[in-house]
């Protein structure tokens, strides 16, 4: 009846987005609050705007999901490994690098002071803010932007004491374990090349401190760098310069893929392992993050300084996903 200007409207159906290990009813999730198994609407496992942006989600990983997934019309299910890898896809050439220890135990260099003359002798070491690939493309970090300069190199002390990863030492090694034990050579990466000679434990067994002597000549970046070739490079942070930090290791939220589905107790479906805090060490550069701001913790995946607690007197930092997915294996 000429009503309507043309074209004509259009209807458009399509199914709602179903995501394995996660639930979207807004009651359920209220509950979820109500009953205090999340802290907030804004908890990093929620799958809410606020929950999502605080867990280290970005608006242009978001769009990159919606994109890869598309529209249908069927009620099908999308892997939450695909929502993960958006946000990898999207941080990998963004995010600055650094190194962090969470599970830390002290590496002592024993000849440290026959090496360089005195127990207190600190070097700086540098790594690249990011990869080369990274750096080609001109990114900076910063979302949605773009910069012809590249991010300055990160700097760290190396000296007598570092903290390293527990599971990097081992006394009596498995088969094929390429870290450290009594007689074996690795870097420490951006430092220097060590051989690892033993461990002090305490009174029950318990590894107190490892010991291992460095290989004078043999730092990152000098012409004697190859001279000792070494079977692994482990992540370290300096005791001289590494700053405490609190970590929230984030995971899925229900260890069940279809949590409330069949008239199931969603509740039941809990993931008791969603959330494990740890006190960490990271290095100098993680130290002076933002709120908000994207980092890759090499080795261990991608994390964001907290956009509530986050200060540069307690950093605190929040794990957004690994580096691949592990739950499919």
């Amino acid at each position: 009846s000429g009503l309507l200007a043309a074209p004509s409207p259009k209807q458009y159906e399509f199914a709602r987005l179903n995501l394995t290990y996660v639930i979207t009813s807004k009651r359920k999730l209220a509950q979820l609050v109500n009953e205090g198994k999340v802290s907030g609407w804004d908890d990093p496992r929620m799958p809410t705007i606020v929950g999502l942006r605080r867990r280290g989600y970005t608006p242009t990983s978001l769009r990159l999901f919606a994109d890869r997934i598309g529209v249908t019309k069927s009620d099908s299910w999308i892997d939450y490994s695909t929502l993960e890898g958006c946000l990898r896809e999207d941080l990998e050439n963004k995010a600055h690098r650094g190194m962090a220890v969470l599970d830390p135990v002290k590496l002592v260099l024993t000849n440290w002071m026959d090496a360089f003359g005195s127990d207190g002798y600190t070097e700086d070491c540098t790594q690249p803010a990011l990869p080369h690939s990274a750096i080609a493309e001109g990114k900076n970090g910063n979302e949605g932007a773009e910069s012809a300069v590249p991010p300055a190199d990160r700097v760290f002390k190396i000296g007598k004491e570092v903290w390293i990863e527990r599971e990097d030492f081992e006394e009596v090694p498995p088969k094929g374990y390429k870290r450290l034990f009594p007689g074996n050579v690795v870097r420490l990466k951006g430092g220097y090349v060590i051989e690892c000679t033993g461990c002090a434990r305490d009174a029950a067994g318990n590894v107190l401190e490892v010991h291992a002597k460095v290989i004078p000549g043999t730092k990152s970046g000098t012409p004697g760098a190859d001279s000792v070739k070494a079977k692994a490079a482990i992540t370290w942070v300096g005791v001289m310069d590494g700053v405490q930090a609190e970590v929230r290791l984030y995971d899925r939220l229900f260890a069940d893929a279809h949590p409330d589905a069949g008239g199931k107790d969603f509740l039941q479906s809990l993931n008791p392992d969603s959330l494990k805090v740890v006190t960490a060490y990271v290095e100098p550069s993680l130290a002076g993050a933002q709120p908000d701001q994207k980092f890759q913790f090499e080795r261990f995946g991608y994390f964001v300084a907290d956009r509530a607690d986050h200060q540069g007197t307690k950093p605190v930092f929040n794990r957004s996903t690994g580096l691949k997915d592990t739950w499919s294996k």
